[in-house]
């Protein structure tokens, strides 16, 4: 299917009108673009399992246009829930709640609570909003992109991964680069099940209290597996020493590994390696990260090594991803 451009109105009732009548659409967001249906119809999101490759019992994300809609879904709607939208949404904030009984079980992955965002995205919110005109309560969209595999920033990321048999909503490259981080708020006191642009520390200013860890009694949660995030070439971390070091033991028979190098440290390229540089900033280097990762893969490299991000809060989404992709 051709492309769908996200400036013309047209082309997004479209698009909500197809989501509405129960088929796929890829839409953009301020973090990744999501693969939707509408989440209150569980044979439509069984059919995003399955374009995916991904578990039905692994849940999606619920995409609503404003907390009202979110509340919709939640039974209760917890305090802590309504105090980080308050001071969040619209943005890169997924809650995890206790799901009202009988909705998106398909989406829920099966469990007893349901993760919520509002995405502060401006062709996401007029696509929702379009779609609860046309009796479409919310959204359930994972990244767009086969199950494991590296996220979609752009429209034609989402075509490289299927082809030209899904419907695409064009807006853009998304300004976020990495998915929300993902509160629950289901428990007595919530836990980080995933880091993402919105930093912990902000987080817990809103809440009073710090955030618990991700623990064997914490629901399933979208990109929590082990391995996640991972192109086609092994990622291997590693220290800025450990590169050089590597490098220079590997001297001119780098290039015959199809190695791709992506680091901060500044690194003499060698003849047949892929280098690129890595942001000193955090959210730049968010932004361009599965870009990047997606670029080694289309230029053939076999091998990629990327240099560990600092040890440090404002870096934790980007680790999180890497460590991810590192873990095939």
């Amino acid at each position: 299917m051709p492309l769908l451009d996200a400036t013309d109105a047209a082309a997004v009732r479209s698009a909500a009108a197809a989501v509405a009548a129960g088929e796929l659409l890829a839409f953009p967001t301020e973090t990744v673009y999501g693969l939707g249906a509408r989440a209150d119809d569980d044979a439509a999101v069984r059919r995003i399992y399955d374009a995916k490759g991904r578990p039905a019992t692994h849940p999606l994300i619920v995409h609503v246009a404003d907390v009202e809609q979110a509340r919709r879904f939640a039974a209760p709607w917890p305090q802590q829930a309504q105090a980080l939208a308050e001071a969040f949404w619209p943005g890169p904030l997924t809650l995890i709640v206790p799901r009202e009984p009988g909705l998106a079980q398909a989406a829920s992955g099966g469990q007893g609570s349901i993760g919520l965002r509002v995405p502060a995205h401006p062709v996401a919110q007029q696509l929702l909003r379009e779609a609860l005109r046309l009796g479409v309560p919310g959204i359930a969209a994972p990244s767009a992109n086969r199950f494991g595999r590296v996220s979609a920033t752009t429209a034609a990321h989402v075509a490289e991964e299927f082809g030209d048999t899904l419907r695409v909503l064009d807006g853009g490259a998304c300004p976020g680069g990495i998915e929300s981080a993902i509160v629950d708020c289901s428990g007595s006191v919530p836990a980080l099940l995933r880091p993402g642009l919105l930093q912990r520390a902000r987080i817990e200013s809103v809440l009073g209290v710090a955030l618990r860890e991700r623990d064997a009694q914490s629901p399933r949660a979208s990109g929590t597996l082990r391995s996640h995030y991972a192109p086609a070439a092994r990622l291997r971390l590693m220290t800025a020493q450990q590169l050089r070091d590597a490098l220079e033991v590997l001297g001119p028979q780098a290039g015959r590994l199809k190695l791709g190098v992506y680091s901060r440290t500044a690194l003499r390229p060698g003849r047949g390696i892929v280098l690129r540089r890595m942001p000193d900033d955090p959210s730049a280097a968010a932004r361009e990260l599965f870009a990047v990762l997606r670029a080694f893969d289309a230029q053939g490299v076999q091998l990629v090594w990327v240099e560990q991000p600092p040890d440090d809060a404002a870096w934790e989404g980007v680790h999180d991803r890497l460590t991810r992709a590192a873990a095939v």
